[in-house]
Order: structure tokens, then C-alpha cells, then sequence
């Protein structure tokens, strides 16, 4: 694989970009974005993080590796393919017929950063949780990450049974084997305008790459989402420790309402606490009442008390050593509010 020189980021300061040249795919030639600090990797015994991005999302939130570097870690984070950076014209934004495609560049990543660091730590956010659990699962034996965060992963499908049912079988046998680039929903909006400066939010970020609405959801990636959804329900086995954190609360996702940055009102926090046990035999759960669905994006106190338990975690986790994880059956379940 083809990786570039880094390059000043759109972030600005000290952020630089690489752009990793993946193999083409089913859209023609690909990217991913891989995302740092300069600096980054100077010191091998800070861990790092390397942050995976939710569904119509990128990486901008620079006050978490603040927050990181303060307590002794180096984040870095990766655009996928077809996502924020690594958008390419000719390509659909956002969309994939598995989530397995994104094992490339997760690899890639993992594979540059730990040549610069003794642990790495995997994150990732909602969808981007969800791709993180399975590549872990998938990777296990390998000693490539020394833990697991997910932030309000994607795990279920928020809504009725007939659309967990009925609705995925179809999606599944029929309509997104036969016509996987068929629209078949869209984003609510209003989350995305609660966060962003403009509808009177904390965060400033490119409309363009996290478009209120998002981008159109097709039937194919809804497949390749079910599908990723049952392998979580059969059980994954993540052989490394695994922090899951979530709000303690569930708003709805198709209005606007007071609550859409102090409940997660894209997914239902029930299914992430229901399946959390189902990742591996160490997890961990944690409640973070007042959170936002990102909660790396909720209102003050969550966000500290978020960025707290991530840390905290992480210090108390990879002072531990792998020798120390739970045994089969071990897995943690608390929560705390």
C-alpha cells in the first residue's frame, strides 16, 4: 500500500494528514485518511488512540486528543473510504456493501501506528463502533490493539420488530442483494443542527462531508449493517479488555425536542447495554447520564465525565497487561450513572 507524506490538515496548527492508497474497489480507485498530531509517535511508550468515525461523520473533534494528550496519550484518526478526507468525486459518499471492506484500512492504520507506539487503543463512534467490534473480533490472536472503546456503538437497529424482522429480511434476500444502491431512507436532521454552531450548537465542522440530513441511506448498506448487527447478536469474541459507554437515555430521533444533546436520539442505549456482554469476555459498560448520542459532543458536565471514564479506564486497563484480562464468562457489566 501506497501512503503519502503528511500534509497540513484542514484542521490547521500542528494537524497533518496522510492519504492511504487502498486497493480499488466495487467504486473504482480508493482512500482512506489517516490523521495526527506532529509529534505523534515521539515518544513509543505513550499509547495511542486511533479514533473511528460514525455514519456520516469525520474526524474534527480535536478537544478529546487535548483531553487525551493531557493524561499521556496520542490520538490519531482515521477517515474510511468514501468518508470526510477521504470523499472522492465519482464515488457514492458514506456507502458499502460490507463492512469487512473497511478491514483494509483499519489495518493499514493500526499497522503505521503501532511502528510508532507500544499500545494502541481502537475507539470508535456508533457506526464506526460497530466496525470497530467486528474488525476487532476479526483480528483477534494478532496482538494489533491492546483495547477496545466504543462510544455509543451501533450494535442494533433502533426501531420496531417489524423492521428488525420483516423489514431486514427483505433488505437482506431481496431488495439489497438485487437493487443495493436503492434509497430506501434519510437522516433526521435535527441532531445535526443541534450540534453544529449554526443551529446554535458548541462545534463548528464541514457541512459538506456532515450534511444535517446526511447522505442517502441505500439498501445496500442497510444490508451490510444487518448483517454486521447478527454477527454481534450470535457473539463476538474480542480477546482484549472492552470499554462500551453510552447515555443513559434514549430521545426520539424524528423531531426536535430539548433533549437531543443530553440523549442519544439516533440509537437506543438499551440495545448497546443488552449486547454489550456479547463483544467479548472482558466488558465494561458505563452510563453517562446527561450524554449525547457522540458523547465526545455533549453539553458540559457529560463530555468531562465522558472523556473521564475513557481515560480512566484506559490507564487502569493498560497498566493491567494483557495477562490480566477476564476469563471466559468474566465479562463486567456495570454501570454507572
Amino acid at each position: 500500500m501506497r501512503v503519502d507524506d503528511a500534509v497540513p490538515d484542514v484542521l490547521g496548527g500542528d494537524w497533518v494528514q496522510r492519504t492511504l492508497h487502498l486497493r480499488p474497489d466495487a467504486q473504482g480507485d480508493a482512500v482512506a485518511t489517516l490523521v495526527h498530531r506532529r509529534g505523534a509517535g515521539e515518544d513509543a511508550a505513550r499509547p495511542a488512540v486511533l479514533y473511528v468515525h460514525g455514519f456520516v461523520d469525520y474526524f474534527f473533534q480535536t478537544h478529546v486528543a487535548d483531553a487525551l494528550a493531557d493524561r499521556g496519550y496520542d490520538l490519531y484518526a482515521l477517515d474510511l473510504r468514501d468518508y470526510g478526507r477521504s470523499i472522492r468525486a465519482g464515488r457514492e459518499p458514506n456507502d458499502t456493501r460490507s463492512l469487512a471492506v473497511y478491514a483494509e484500512e483499519i489495518d493499514a492504520a493500526v499497522r503505521l501506528v503501532r511502528a510508532e507506539h507500544d499500545r494502541v487503543v481502537l475507539l470508535g463512534h456508533s457506526t464506526g463502533g460497530l466496525i470497530a467490534a467486528l474488525w476487532a473480533h476479526h483480528r483477534r490472536g494478532r496482538g494489533l490493539v491492546d483495547a477496545v472503546v466504543l462510544n455509543s456503538p451501533w450494535l442494533d437497529l433502533r426501531g420496531s420488530l417489524v423492521e428488525r424482522t420483516v423489514l431486514t429480511w427483505a433488505l437482506d434476500h431481496v431488495v439489497g442483494r438485487v437493487a443495493p444502491r436503492l434509497v430506501v431512507s434519510h437522516l433526521g436532521e435535527h441532531y445535526g443542527r443541534a450540534l453544529h454552531a449554526d443551529g446554535g450548537g458548541e462545534w463548528s465542522y464541514d457541512l459538506a462531508w456532515k450534511p444535517y440530513a446526511g447522505f442517502p441511506v441505500r439498501a445496500g448498506f442497510v444490508r451490510a449493517i444487518r448483517r454486521g448487527h447478527a454477527e454481534v447478536a450470535r457473539g463476538l469474541d474480542v480477546d482484549v479488555p472492552v470499554l462500551v459507554l453510552a447515555s443513559d437515555a434514549s430521545g426520539p430521533d424524528d423531531r426536535w425536542h430539548d433533549g437531543l444533546l443530553t440523549t442519544d436520539s439516533v440509537l437506543d442505549p438499551a440495545d448497546m447495554r443488552r449486547l454489550a456482554p456479547r463483544l467479548g469476555a472482558d466488558v465494561t459498560y458505563e452510563e453517562v447520564g446527561g450524554g449525547a448520542h457522540d458523547l465526545a459532543l455533549s453539553p458540559l458536565p457529560a463530555r468531562t465525565r465522558y472523556l473521564d471514564e475513557v481515560v480512566g479506564w484506559l490507564d487502569v486497563t493498560l497498566a493491567r497487561g494483557p495477562a490480566a484480562a477476564a476469563p471466559p464468562g468474566g465479562t463486567q457489566g456495570r454501570a454507572r450513572r
